[in-house]
C-alpha cells in the first residue's frame, strides 16, 4: 500500500455509518441520461478543458466559442460523453471554486441547449462547482481525485448524475507523485474505488450510475500505469463500470520515449486493451480516432 493512502471513506460500513450497502450493478452495465452501455457497447468521453493551461492542448478550448465548437466537433466524430473542466489537473496557478464555476457554468448550460440528448460531465472534485453545473443539467460527475471533498457524492445523490470514484493513492488535488510505493498497485485501486462506490450507492447514487477509474499517472508512476492497464480485468471483475483516461498521459510518452504531439498510437493501443479487459468508458481528446478503434474492438468480438 502506499504510504499515507486514503483512510476508509466517511459513509461506508467501516466507518460505523449504519447505512445498508449495495453491490455493483449488473457487471459492467452504465445508464446515463436515456443511454444505456453493456455488452460490446463503450462510451467514448471526450475532453473539453476551459482553462488556460492545460498539459494537452494549451488554452484551445478555453474561449467559450472554442469550447463549443469542439463540442460540435466531438458530436458529430460520434462522442457519448463531453467531459468539461475548468481546472488544469496539476501543478498552476491558484484556481478558486468561483472561478472554476465560472468557466464550467455557462458552457455547461449552453451545451444542454445545443446537443440535449449528449451526456454531460463536469471533472471537478468540488461540492460547489458539482452542485452548479447539476442544477445547470449535468448528467455525471466526474470526481478524479478520490472523495477529496466527501460532499461531492452527496451533491451526486441529490441530483440524480453519475459519479466517478477514483484512485489518487491519497495525494491532495493538483498533487504530482514522488516516488511513490505500493505493496499491490491493483489492490491499492481496488480496495479505494470500491469503498467510494459503495459509500456513493449508501448516499443514494443509483449503482449503475457510479463509475470507477483506476486514474492511470495520479498517484503513480509508469510502472503502475502500465501493470493497472495489464490487469484492467480484474477491476472489471468487480462488477462496477470501468472508465480509463489514457490519452496521451505521461506513461505513455514515457513507455514510448516520445513527446505530447507524439502519443496518439500509444494511445489508441491503450484504449484497445483496456476495451479488451472490460473497461466501458474512455475519456480522450482524439474523439475519432478513438470512436473508430473502439468500434473495431466490437467487431471483432
Amino acid at each position: 500500500m502506499v504510504t499515507g493512502g486514503p483512510a476508509v471513506p466517511e459513509g461506508t460500513a467501516e466507518s460505523g455509518s449504519g447505512r445498508s450497502q449495495a453491490g455493483p450493478p449488473q457487471t459492467g452495465v452504465l445508464r446515463l441520461r436515456d443511454h444505456t452501455y453493456a455488452g460490446l457497447r463503450y462510451a467514448v468521453m471526450g475532453v473539453i478543458n476551459r482553462t488556460p493551461d492545460s498539459f494537452y492542448d494549451r488554452g484551445s478550448t478555453y474561449a467559450l466559442d472554442a469550447a463549443l465548437t469542439s463540442a460540435d466537433h466531438a458530436v458529430a466524430a460520434g462522442v457519448d460523453i463531453i467531459d468539461v473542466g475548468g481546472v488544469k489537473a496539476g501543478y498552476g496557478a491558484h484556481v478558486d471554486e468561483d472561478e472554476e464555476i465560472r468557466r464550467t457554468l455557462p458552457f455547461v448550460r449552453e451545451l444542454r441547449v445545443r446537443h440535449p440528448d449528449v451526456v454531460i460531465s463536469v471533472d471537478t472534485w468540488r461540492a460547489g462547482v458539482g452542485r452548479a453545473c447539476a442544477e445547470a443539467g449535468v448528467d455525471m460527475i466526474n470526481d478524479t481525485w478520490a472523495g477529496a471533498d466527501p460532499d461531492l457524492a452527496r451533491v451526486a445523490a441529490e441530483y440524480g448524475t453519475g459519479l466517478v470514484c477514483s484512485h489518487s493513492g491519497g495525494l491532495a488535488p493538483r498533487t504530482d507523485p514522488h516516488r511513490v510505493r505500493y505493496d499491490d498497485v491493483m489492490a491499492d485501486v481496488i480496495t479505494g474505488v470500491c469503498a467510494l462506490a459503495e459509500r456513493a450507492v449508501s448516499l443514494g447514487v443509483r449503482p449503475d450510475a457510479v463509475m470507477i477509474d483506476p486514474t492511470h499517472d495520479f498517484g503513480k508512476n509508469t510502472y503502475h500505469s502500465l501493470e493497472l492497464t495489464r490487469r484492467l480485468g480484474e477491476l472489471a471483475a468487480t462488477g462496477w463500470p470501468v472508465l480509463v483516461a489514457v490519452s496521451n498521459k505521461d506513461f505513455v510518452g514515457e513507455t514510448l520515449g516520445v513527446g505530447l504531439t507524439e502519443r496518439g498510437e500509444g494511445t489508441l493501443a491503450t484504449l484497445a486493451v483496456s476495451a479488451r479487459e472490460g473497461a466501458r468508458v474512455f475519456r480522450v481528446h482524439d474523439v475519432a480516432a478513438a470512436r473508430a478503434a473502439l468500434d473495431s474492438v466490437t467487431a471483432i468480438g
